[in-house]
């Protein structure tokens, strides 16, 4: 079981330069490799190497991977030795980043989904680095120590959970200051696995816009909108913003306070998944939700809501609290949640506008979102949410054999990707 611990620190003046120095080196070192890569790609991207006429074809270069340019920091070292004061592993790291992201622009992640083109970090835009291999004992009363930096005052609200091991450090910089993240690990925490007697114990939820969720027993959440709440001021920030010459002190200073205004927002919305989640999970049941393609809607007209509700972070969120509780989330396919009657499994068309469910073949009526829920909740303990077939006696019954289309997500903390 992998989880992640986040405490913020206190650095001293020096310290500070020191950690801001380093995020600009290993910014410039990020875009020198991935230069490299680049430069490689368009010289090397045909595939033909050999011509039968005399012709002038360019000399193929040597793939730039992962080893040939963690061997090349040598010669970076040489060059230019300010990057001797940084951790060799840290150096490496950001080697490694460089590979992540380039695979997954030519290859894709373990899904086979494709990201965009990497772009080079401009200035500010490399904001962590991390040490692969941090010791055990780095925490000692309020402090931390960070190999070549020293031991930086910390504030450990929450001690860290017996049993785990520390695997890797990160420290990061925010509009408000520098935060640290531990990566723990538990070997001895078995996976979790769906079996038939806890799947039983499953409430289903709906996520929407109109009220942030809705469950299986007709519960709603609110939505908050944060954002939305916010917007008046961060337009009033922006103008001002924007009047501020560039390089000028008073434009560094206006960019400062509307990231400070989009940090708020942001941690407002955290605040509120993390309660949500706790409070599903208080009930000690799995929880399934729809799989949503969350991605395709943020580009359709519910662009700006579905961001400020944020279901894809409260998704992960509540994933990783599930599996510290021992239980599990579901995800089921969308496919006829909100269209089929939970009572007897008829097709009902709706549109979006239509808000209220009413069944002409069995009288049921109750608001959209919780027949969806119960009908989320039907497909992840196994029963089909489509009319069932004749039964012999002449009755709709459920089938004997349903092939329900469910996958459990347990995701962990330190997997943001893949």
């Amino acid at each position: 079981m992998r989880t992640a611990y986040q405490y913020r620190l206190r650095p001293t003046s020096s310290q500070v330069a020191l950690m801001s120095e380093w995020l600009e080196l290993l910014r410039r070192q990020y875009n020198y490799r991935l230069g490299e890569r680049f430069s490689w790609y368009e010289q090397n991207r045909c595939d033909i190497n050999v011509c039968p006429l005399i012709c002038h074809l360019p000399e193929l270069r040597e793939n730039p991977d992962f080893y040939s340019q963690k061997r090349d920091l040598v010669n970076s070292k040489a060059l230019f030795p300010e990057y001797q004061q940084i951790h060799s592993q840290v150096l490496q790291d950001c080697i490694g980043r460089v590979k992540k992201t380039f695979d997954r622009w030519l290859k894709g992640d373990c899904n086979g989904k494709r990201s965009g083109k990497p772009r080079f970090k401009g200035a500010g835009r490399y904001r962590s680095f991390t040490f692969p291999q941090a010791k055990q004992d780095c925490i000692q009363g309020k402090q931390i120590n960070l190999p070549k930096i020293g031991w930086v005052k910390l504030i450990q609200h929450r001690p860290l959970p017996e049993g785990f091991k520390v695997k890797t450090a990160t420290v990061s910089y925010k509009v408000d200051g520098w935060y640290v993240t531990l990566s723990l690990e538990d070997s001895s925490v078995p996976a979790l696995t769906l079996d038939a007697t806890g799947i039983e114990n499953t409430m289903g939820i709906d996520l929407g816009l109109k009220s942030f969720l809705v469950d299986d027993a007709g519960q709603e959440e609110p939505i908050p909108q944060h954002y939305r709440k916010a917007e008046k001021r961060l337009k009033r920030l922006q103008r001002s913003l924007s009047r501020k010459k560039k390089g000028s002190n008073r434009r560094k200073k206006a960019v400062k306070r509307v990231a400070k205004a989009h940090l708020k927002v942001s941690n407002q919305r955290k605040d509120f998944h993390h309660k949500v989640a706790n409070k599903l999970l208080f009930q000690r049941k799995h929880v399934a939700h729809e799989k949503l393609n969350i991605r395709g809607i943020a580009r359709s007209k519910l662009a700006k809501s579905t961001h400020d509700a944020g279901w894809g972070q409260f998704l992960q969120i509540l994933a990783i609290k599930a599996e510290r509780a021992g239980l599990l989330t579901v995800a089921v396919n969308p496919s006829g949640t909100s269209q089929n009657c939970s009572g007897c499994g008829v097709k009902v068309p709706k549109t979006l506008q239509d808000r209220i469910h009413t069944c002409p073949e069995c009288g049921l009526t109750l608001d959209r979102d919780h027949n969806a829920a119960i009908n989320i909740k039907s497909l992840a303990v196994g029963h089909s949410v489509n009319k069932a077939q004749e039964t012999p006696d002449g009755l709709p019954g459920v089938t004997e054999k349903p092939t329900p289309d469910t996958s459990v997500s347990v995701r962990s903390m330190s997997r943001k990707g893949c």
